[in-house]
């Protein structure tokens, strides 16, 4: 399909990895969102709004750029000039996922600029490929909650709905902490007992989502691969994962790579500002300066608006360019 004369906007949820134990295999899309408009254009340009718009460059190494021009590529046609605006909610490299956000957002845009030739699925293996683990792009891609597996070549995947009642709080510091950073942290190998520990929680993690059995949550989400190695890049994690639950959690875990903690609450309990105080106290005593928010399990993935605009001597004309804060600005309100 030709991709002249339309343009498409998409929201992306923001996402939380491993939840504890279920390393590069669990996630869960969060409502914290990035949008992105993208169209075809006579010259590649770019429009940035929101959390790290300061950092992106505006020009085709952009990630969106590279990303859709695979898409492009992958449906065979040719879109190389592309108009891209964005304005994201998410804060860079803090552990909730905020350049799989990105590639899910650009691989959905592209593709739905182009009629839609490629299939979900086969948005979520190139997505996987690029991020190099299936646990964000697929709480962005899919909503909901992710078990996942991939082995280099193939990802599969099992999606949850969220259970009602499942809440979360995310302590945010104010420093970012690359994902190649913490991997760097681990180990290149581990104990039997340690892993057979993880595959137990993992294990029960899932069937206590899935069934909604929350109280497990506290026994399931603690785990011996990669949060023990990365405590000592965030000051104060250790003392959060380990009494969170005496301030009402359900449970806590580092948000992908950190330096976000997040930690679950059952949304009917009462005792939501303690947990959050503990939070924000137990980092302020480690000179960390942090914000906290309150967010629900994102249930949907991409939201596609796709607006096909009309020349002028039709008597229908629509503006070339219509503004993506304009977008944000109303969902906001509503």
């Amino acid at each position: 399909m030709n991709a002249q004369g339309r343009k498409v906007i998409v929201k992306v949820p923001a996402s939380t990895a491993n939840l504890g134990p279920g390393f590069d295999s669990l996630g869960m899309a969060l409502s914290l969102y990035t949008w992105i408009e993208m169209k075809q254009s006579d010259e590649t340009v770019f429009h940035l709004h929101g959390e790290g718009k300061d950092e992106l460059p505006r020009d085709k190494s952009n990630l969106v750029y590279k990303v859709a021009q695979m898409v492009f590529l992958e449906a065979g046609v040719s879109v190389p000039e592309l108009e891209i605006a964005m304005y994201s909610e998410i804060p860079l490299t803090r552990g909730l996922g905020s350049s799989a956000t990105a590639i899910i957002g650009a691989l959905a845009a592209a593709n739905a600029l182009i009629g839609e030739p490629l299939s979900r699925d086969r948005l979520f293996q190139m997505a996987t490929a690029l991020e190099g683990h299936p646990d964000n792009v697929g709480a962005s891609l899919f909503g909901g909650i992710i078990v996942a597996a991939w082995d280099g070549e193939t990802a599969q995947h099992v999606r949850l709905e969220p259970p009602s009642q499942l809440e979360t709080l995310v302590a945010i510091p104010a420093f970012q902490l690359s994902t190649e950073k913490a991997r760097h942290a681990l180990p290149s190998g581990v104990s039997m007992a340690d892993a057979v520990f993880n595959v137990g929680r993992s294990s029960l993690l899932v069937a206590a989502l899935a069934s909604g059995e929350l109280g497990l949550i506290r026994h399931a989400m603690r785990d011996r691969l990669h949060q023990p190695y990365r405590a000592a890049l965030i000051p104060g994690m250790t003392e959060i994962l380990e009494r969170a639950a005496e301030y009402g959690a359900l449970g806590a875990a580092l948000s992908g790579a950190g330096p976000t903690l997040i930690a679950f609450v059952d949304a009917a309990g009462s005792e939501k500002a303690a947990l959050e105080s503990f939070l924000q106290r137990t980092l302020q005593k480690e000179g960390i300066a942090a914000e906290t928010m309150w967010l629900a399990p994102c249930s949907a993935g991409p939201e596609i608006t796709v607006v096909d605009e009309v020349a002028p001597e039709s008597g229908s004309y629509q503006p070339s360019w219509q503004s993506l804060l304009d977008v944000v600005k109303g969902e906001v309100k509503a």
